[in-house]
């Protein structure tokens, strides 16, 4: 757990930061690859990755506000400022961009969605390793063997042991990531690959949320993204319907051939 990795002069490294960065990296290269094997367009894959980080940042900071919403009106700038994020706002406003930029560039945005998916998995795996680095997003006490006991200038309280929700979270979402990459070669139909993220996320966070200890806003009995969750699973059961009824055919692995 390192919140602050080194400082160069007036310039920190911060754990949370790098990972990102480092999720965010890898996230681009595998998109480009995936995206070379099948038959699409690598530039395309770049101005994705550009909108999104840059959307996903916004839709992030902006749901945290909304949750947080009694604390923002208190002090607007300190929520601002703070490392807080949503992470489905970020999602949520990652694919409407993407979504709006493809209708303008006129490719399928079905096919260029079931490629990113699989890398926006791994992005957010090593955005909860960040996540643990930094002490946000922390579980509930415990004494069990698992439990982690984070430092003082961690965002996570002190003195006791806590689930390491973060990484329990960022092994999901890889294993997420390695499980769409398989589906994709045997996917019927396109928009099924980002359909079933959408599923297994939902599920995932849905059942990750009992067991974090954070305050991270609620509708009802519900966490926020539980509440959230719910949503994400039913769209993923629509867009499979919908994409059986359209029929297109999944995007299939282009055979090298010799010339």
């Amino acid at each position: 757990m390192l919140k602050d990795i080194v400082t160069i002069g007036g310039l920190t490294i911060h754990g949370y930061g790098l990972m990102i960065a480092i999720g965010f990296l890898l996230a681009v290269l595998v998109a480009m690859y995936r995206a070379k094997r099948y038959g699409l367009e690598q530039e395309i894959i770049i101005d994705i990755a550009l909108i999104a980080i840059i959307g996903g940042f916004i839709g992030a900071k902006l749901l945290f506000v909304i949750v947080s919403f009694k604390d923002f009106l208190e002090n607007p700038l300190e929520v601002l400022g703070s490392e807080g994020f949503v992470v489905y706002g970020g999602i949520i406003s990652g694919v409407l961009l993407c979504m709006f930029y493809c209708i303008h560039k006129k490719v399928r945005f079905s096919s260029y969605f079931d490629i990113v998916m699989p890398s926006i998995s791994i992005a957010q795996g090593f955005g909860r390793i960040g996540c643990f680095m930094a002490g946000c997003c922390y579980g509930s006490e415990t004494d069990c063997f698992l439990g982690v006991e984070f430092p003082a200038n961690s965002m996570a309280p002190t003195g006791v042991k806590l689930l390491p929700t973060q990484l329990f979270s960022a092994a999901g979402d890889f294993v997420i990531a390695g499980v769409l990459i398989l589906f994709a070669k045997k996917a019927k139909y396109k928009g099924d690959t980002a359909a079933m993220y959408l599923a297994l996320y939902g599920i995932g966070r849905f059942l990750i949320e009992f067991l974090r200890d954070d305050e991270r806003g609620a509708v009802g009995f519900l966490s926020t993204s539980q509440f959230i969750s719910i949503f994400f699973v039913i769209i993923a059961v629509i867009l499979f319907i919908a994409n059986k009824k359209k029929g297109l055919p999944a995007d299939r692995i282009v055979e090298k051939t010799m010339e």
